[in-house]
């Protein structure tokens, strides 16, 4: 099992590669999509109402930018913010269009948080990273869906609960 793992990740890698390759002709070359920096959206401090609605759901917490943010600083305050990082770059890759930007998100994730040893390796069941890997020779919107519903699952059962009981989120609904 671990051999065919070795070399699905070497498929992968190799696949991965040709699709990031220079290209061999001035035809080719597709010009580069420079991403501006997104200028912070404007947050605003919650509704007391709105802040209590984010103890029972992680969702309309993600979906606030000020709330995003308390739970980024309060994950970072833990050294355990991965999670969320891998969650919202997977949000990232699912609003790209071109196919070749796709695979080079889809390397850059796998290489940043899927991999074993990755610098920000998320903490994902042998079989969901099995799937992710196959899904990855051919990237598609959907490839990290799965991986990406673990990961939320454990921030609601673990990263929500603690947030909630902290003071980053206390000091909010006073």
């Amino acid at each position: 099992k671990c051999k065919s793992m070795t070399i699905m990740a070497k498929e992968i890698k190799i696949k991965l590669g040709i699709l990031l390759q220079k290209p061999d002709s001035v035809g080719d070359i597709v010009i580069p999509y420079n991403e501006k920096p997104e200028k912070p959206a404007k947050t605003h401090k919650p509704s007391l109402d709105e802040a209590l609605q984010w103890r029972d759901s992680l969702d309309k917490l993600l979906q606030n930018n000020y709330g995003l943010a308390s739970f980024k600083s309060f994950l970072k305050s833990e050294f355990s913010e991965e999670n969320l990082e891998f969650w919202i770059a997977c949000e990232d890759y699912k609003k790209i269009k071109s196919p070749a930007k796709m695979a080079e998100k889809a390397k850059q994730i796998y290489e940043e948080f899927i991999q074993t040893e990755a610098p920000k390796e998320v903490n994902i069941d042998h079989f969901t990273k099995d799937i992710t890997m196959k899904n990855l020779v051919e990237p598609s919107l959907s490839s990290f869906d799965m991986a990406q519903k673990r990961i939320h699952a454990l921030m609601e059962k673990d990263s929500l609960p603690r947030f909630v009981r902290s003071e980053f989120y206390q000091e909010l609904i006073k």
